[in-house]
């Protein structure tokens, strides 16, 4: 039960830093109002603009603020992405194939595509075969031989069993393409 509790305590202090920085935020965004209003309460009064004027100009700053404050994490977001997009560091080939674990956006033509995004999936490089289609290529498929000895006392006996050595090695046989 310590683990739950370690958990529980460290989800709370990751939510009170997330809280903290929200106010900081909000009280930050507050001044700034603040800023601005006197700014245009004080235009008003020294340099004798019409009331009209000066709350108009007071609504379009202080939307353009708000404006601003929404789209911030908005523009961080998409700026985040494109960086970790085209950061070197952060280009893994798979040429070889591999295994995605998570969800991951890629390129493709025409958008956009998401992989493992139930789980892992894997890639897996095509190859064109002799016949020219298009495919996955397996490492397996060459040619097994498989040599049986048989030693036996009597030529009859061994006739009067060769039915079910076949059966045993036709067995032996699928069971082994199956693990190829």
């Amino acid at each position: 039960m310590a683990g739950a509790g370690d958990e529980f305590a460290a989800s709370l202090a990751l939510e009170t830093r997330r809280l903290r920085a929200e106010f900081t935020e909000l009280t930050r965004l507050s001044e700034g109002f603040g800023r601005t209003i006197t700014r245009a309460f004080a235009g008003a009064i020294s340099g004798g603009r019409k009331l009209s004027d000066v709350l108009r100009s007071l609504a379009a700053s202080l939307s353009h603020q708000a404006l601003s404050a929404a789209l911030r994490p908005l523009g961080n977001a998409i700026g985040g992405h494109l960086a970790n997009l085209l950061s070197p560091s952060k280009i893994l080939p798979f040429a070889a194939g591999g295994i995605v674990g998570s969800p991951t956006l890629f390129g493709m033509r025409g958008g956009m595509g998401l992989m493992g995004e139930r789980g892992a999936e894997a890639i897996l490089p095509l190859a064109r075969g002799p016949d020219g289609r298009l495919g996955v290529q397996s490492g397996g498929g060459g040619a097994v031989n498989v040599t049986v000895h048989i030693t036996t006392p009597d030529v009859a006996g061994f006739e009067r069993s060769r039915s079910q050595v076949s059966a045993l090695l036709a067995r032996a046989v699928a069971r082994g393409q199956r693990n190829l």
